[in-house]
């Protein structure tokens, strides 16, 4: 019964396969030389052949077969295997026959993310001596690329194949998922293949699949235009810009005015054209809407003339006016701008230029050298925007949330990157999952518990493994240190990706949050993170499971008294100090306070102030912070927010 689910799984990975016309190479792309197959279960493979073709395929002694369908798609089951030599997997349909040789068997693990899984070995710290002696024959690495597709594929890019470890092939590969695997081979003993399948900036919701953000019913508007731009990319555009204009209506009606050639902007600000805004007085952690103008003076010739605007990149999303008419709106920090202005849009005098430039974490605005800012008219000559923009703060991620981005394109969209770096790999058999992500996401943490959870039940069903062990790496600390309680979503990511792993024993979370760089949001220790992630696999996929593999984490919170005690999992030790810092105790207006804390054994007693009654407990509740509770292996514990038992 087993055998045919998985089969039934890998049938259902193949629904964009070629038709009856199909040609060799008649196996999944997944299945290349060198390749690693997951031990212990039944070895699923697939491909396509012509229809109604017979499928015959032969892995060292083992045999089994299949008839291609309708669609020439075809899916068969081999025995399970244990660690051995390298095996040849031959496959043969008609008159086209395929075979991939050096084949191991051992533990595969789908490392992904987003750029702080993405980070590869030769940047990280000591990342040159470790990839000059990175080669291992027993470990095998593959990485996807990056893909984003409106609708799921089969198809991988020609140069993703699986590569035995060595200086070259380990060079850029996932410097986190790297180091996890060499330590899971060097404790196990038994081959290792490690799949790369990153892309920096990456929001979670574009790492699941259509059904699982649908059954999440928060997306069914960004689906349905998906679908529409997978039919037509121009109705998925008329669709999403009305999506938009309804956002924006509603988040900074203000602004209805300020994309017209004749709003008066003399009041504005004013900020270089070329500098990401947070280098200007004000704006150094703003997250949100600003709208930037500039004015172009054109001579009568020019204006009569064919033009693009060239306006570099914009972090993260634009959409432009010119002269109140909107000529274009792309998604893409690092994406320069370069939209073609149709006739009669420009006039002979002042010409107005108006982003709206929307920014959701890190860095944001236009920017690039001003040089390059401006109108190229099509007999060659060039009318510069100009060295300053003037601006105005229209609103923030706060006040506002996270606007509808279009749900397309890859890294900020729905379900692209599931579509184009994870539907290829499904299902083929895996030992685990490594996941590092939720910097993009920060914006949202109160959304991020759901999320999380949604992407380990889809990867899990996609996988054929409803137990499969999923790791999490909790976000590392970045950001300015604070002073006094504040708001934190980098917390709140962190205590939802700690629920997640508190709600699901096979949920393992790899803290990060004392190995980071308050001033670098991609932190060069990773050799650090992929032992903790280590640990967790250790102790969730090979049986160790007394060891500890995590720092404290809380258990219940209970008023006592004058006081709050937390109950840790784990004694618990103080570094550097006598007794733990970082924990506050909250109202139920939402006011924040630090408590004077205690630590004995797996217990901390917070003194409660007089006159204050608090309903809540956090602790390490900052983007960065300061943090010296650890348990007795040196892990430390983990931020979170609690609700106190009375």
């Amino acid at each position: 019964m087993r055998s045919k689910i998985l089969g039934l799984l890998a049938a259902a990975a193949l629904t964009t396969m070629a038709g009856a016309a199909a040609a060799a190479p008649l196996l999944a792309p997944v299945f290349t030389d060198h390749a690693v197959l997951q031990r212990g279960q039944p070895i699923r493979v697939w491909g396509a052949a012509k229809a109604g073709e017979a499928v015959e395929l032969t892995l060292g002694e083992a045999q089994a077969s299949a008839t291609a369908d309708a669609q020439g798609r075809w899916s068969a089951t081999l025995p399970a295997r244990e660690p051995g030599e390298p095996l040849t997997l031959t496959v043969q349909a008609g008159g086209e026959r395929q075979t991939i040789s050096d084949l191991l068997v051992g533990d595969v693990w789908l490392c992904s993310g987003q750029s702080n899984m993405e980070y590869p070995l030769r940047r990280s710290l000591g990342g040159e001596a470790e990839a000059a002696n990175s080669a291992d024959p027993n470990i095998r690495l593959l990485q996807t690329g990056r893909v984003s597709l409106p609708e799921p594929t089969t198809a991988l890019p020609r140069e993703a194949a699986w590569r035995p470890a060595t200086p070259e092939s380990a060079n850029n590969f996932s410097a986190a998922c790297f180091f996890m695997g060499r330590e899971i081979k060097r404790t196990t003993g038994v081959p290792v293949g490690l799949i790369d399948a990153t892309w920096g900036g990456s929001v979670i919701q574009d790492w699941i699949s259509r059904d699982g953000l649908h059954a999440l019913g928060d997306y069914e508007e960004g689906l349905a235009i998906l679908a529409d731009y997978a039919k037509s990319p121009e109705a998925g555009m008329a669709r999403w810009i009305a999506q938009f204009d309804r956002w924006a209506a509603k988040a900074e009606p203000q602004a209805a005015a300020w994309s017209r050639p004749d709003f008066d902007d003399r009041d504005w600000k004013t900020m270089p054209a070329e500098k990401l805004w947070e280098t200007n007085p004000g704006l150094e952690s703003f997250d949100g809407t600003i709208w930037l103008r500039a004015t172009i003076v054109l001579t009568a010739k020019q204006a009569k003339q064919g033009a693009v605007l060239a306006l570099g990149p914009v972090d993260d999303l634009d959409i432009t006016f010119v002269n109140g008419r909107q000529v274009g709106s792309t998604q893409g920090w690092d994406k320069p701008r370069a939209y073609k202005i149709a006739p009669g849009v420009l006039k002979a005098g002042p010409n107005v230029v108006a982003v709206r430039a929307i920014d959701t974490g890190g860095g944001g605005g236009a920017w690039g050298p001003a040089a390059e800012k401006g109108l190229r008219f099509d007999d060659g000559s060039f009318a510069p925007l100009g060295a300053r923009w003037r601006y105005k703060v229209s609103s923030t991620v706060a006040q506002s949330g996270v606007p509808p981005t279009p749900p397309w394109v890859g890294a900020s969209g729905l379900s692209t990157l599931r579509n184009g770096m994870i539907a290829p790999l499904a299902p083929y058999g895996l030992k685990g999952f490594a996941w590092y992500q939720g910097e993009a996401n920060v914006a949202e943490p109160q959304n991020y518990q759901r999320l999380l959870a949604a992407l380990v039940g889809d990867w899990r069903q996609s996988f054929g493994g409803p137990d499969l062990p999923f790791l999490v790496v909790q976000l590392a600390d970045f950001g300015p240190r604070q002073t006094r309680p504040v708001e934190s979503g980098w917390a709140g990511v962190r205590d939802a990706e700690r629920r997640v792993a508190a709600a699901d024993p096979k949920v393992g979370l790899a803290s990060a949050v004392d190995i980071g760089d308050i001033y670098d949001i991609h932190p060069a220790n990773k050799q650090q993170v992929g032992h903790r992630l280590a640990l967790q696999a250790r102790k969730l996929a090979y049986g160790e499971t007394t060891l500890v593999a995590a720092g404290p984490a809380p258990l219940s919170a209970m008023r006592t008294g004058a006081a709050v005690v937390v109950r840790l999992d784990q004694p618990a030790v103080v570094q550097a100090d006598v007794r733990p810092v970082g924990f506050e105790l909250c109202d139920a207006g939402g006011a924040c306070r630090f408590a004077d804390a205690v630590l004995a054994g797996d217990q901390v007693s917070l003194a409660i102030p007089a006159g204050f009654a608090p309903v809540k407990v956090r602790f390490a509740w900052a983007d960065s912070p300061i943090l010296n509770l650890y348990g007795a292996t040196g892990l430390p514990a983990t931020p979170f927010e609690l609700a106190i038992t009375p």
